[in-house]
């Protein structure tokens, strides 16, 4: 991505898109229970919430009435058909680290499977995007939680605090690349969730070799423990080798979130907020899902930038747009085209 003389300047900027993550699978109920849906009708209502904030990409996962997360295929349908008709405008992204159950005969046999973790790509209605991590990795996400913090939670006890503490994302290549296969097919986008450089490598060969061929959407996830750390020296980089075509978001997790989202927001890329990244404000207060996209409202507003609508979110992120093949996809994306056989050189552009 590049930074011209005036890239800083909002004129020059697209519209905010804010996206929300207010389901929390790593909280119980009983952590922030002003905050945290469990039914199907508190989850579409938050939804709408956060739509009416100024949200309009909704990363959404779905409990069961007991309050644990739910891996039932069909509960996401549940949701995904109410949340279309309450917040038709929104971009519904589902949370693609979430293995699913098959419901029914043979299910126990099949629940570590890796055709399993690919129904995502029959979810009806379907959504519109799932997001995709790169390269399989360590998700430690207590490594920048600290006691203060997580006090009086279920993440405090310590079995639930280990379980996270060495939990990882599975996203080997031969998943990656039918995942992508079958994703694509069903006219799902991909969402491409990066830990670090070498996730964004790696996705720049699967675009290469023809692997992926769409709209760049991708979020820096910047929260430790086997990803990135919030480091601005690591975003920029990461922010830097991203092509001029890419739409990108960044993402951390409790104190983090705030500064990260507003520096993004000044540089002209997206942020995202909800509990599932933090329960905490800047002074360690509960602050809900609703309170995080009304301060990022604010805040970019005294930025200059807009907020988009849902429609022009949609705009922004090429929702239903594939391309042809590599070519087109390096064209579309602004990315140096192969080399062909005997190039030395390899210009952006044809002459």
């Amino acid at each position: 991505m590049q930074f011209l003389d005036d890239s800083l300047h909002p004129a020059n900027q697209d519209k905010v898109v804010i996206t929300v993550a207010p389901y929390g699978p790593e909280w119980m109920p009983e952590d922030f229970p002003e905050d945290i849906p469990v039914t199907m009708d508190e989850h579409v209502q938050k939804a709408v919430d956060c739509y009416n904030a100024g949200a309009t990409v909704l990363h959404l996962h779905v409990r069961e009435l007991d309050g644990k997360g739910s891996k039932r295929l069909s509960k996401f349908n549940e949701l995904l058909a109410g949340l279309r008709e309450a917040v038709p405008d929104m971009i519904l992204q589902v949370g693609g680290s979430i293995s699913f159950a098959p419901e029914g005969e043979g299910a126990d046999a099949k629940w570590l499977s890796d055709d399993t973790r690919h129904m995502l790509a029959e979810l009806t209605p379907k959504p519109d995007q799932v997001t995709v991590a790169i390269n399989t990795v360590q998700m430690n996400i207590t490594e920048l939680m600290n006691a203060d913090e997580v006090a009086g939670t279920s993440l405090f006890e310590p079995a639930y605090w280990e379980a996270y503490k060495e939990m990882t994302v599975p996203a080997g290549p031969g998943w990656v690349e039918e995942h992508l296969k079958r994703l694509q097919a069903a006219g799902i986008q991909p969402h491409f969730q990066l830990t670090g450089m070498h996730s964004l490598e790696t996705l720049e060969r699967l675009i290469r070799r023809g692997v992926y061929r769409g709209p760049l959407n991708v979020t820096w996830v910047g929260i430790g423990g086997g990803f990135d750390g919030p480091n601005p020296y690591n975003f920029m980089e990461f922010i830097r080798r991203c092509p001029d075509g890419s739409c990108i978001t960044l993402e951390s997790l409790m104190k983090n979130v705030l500064p990260i989202n507003t520096m993004a927001m000044a540089m002209g890329l997206h942020p995202r907020c909800g509990i599932e990244d933090t329960i905490v404000d800047q002074r360690g207060n509960r602050v809900t899902s609703v309170q995080q996209v009304e301060q990022l409202v604010r805040i970019a507003r005294e930025l200059g930038r807009e907020i988009a609508t849902g429609k022009e979110a949609r705009e922004i992120y090429k929702i239903g747009v594939q391309y042809r093949d590599a070519d087109e996809t390096l064209e579309k994306l602004g990315m140096a085209p192969n080399r062909k056989p005997g190039q030395v050189n390899v210009p952006l552009r044809a002459a």
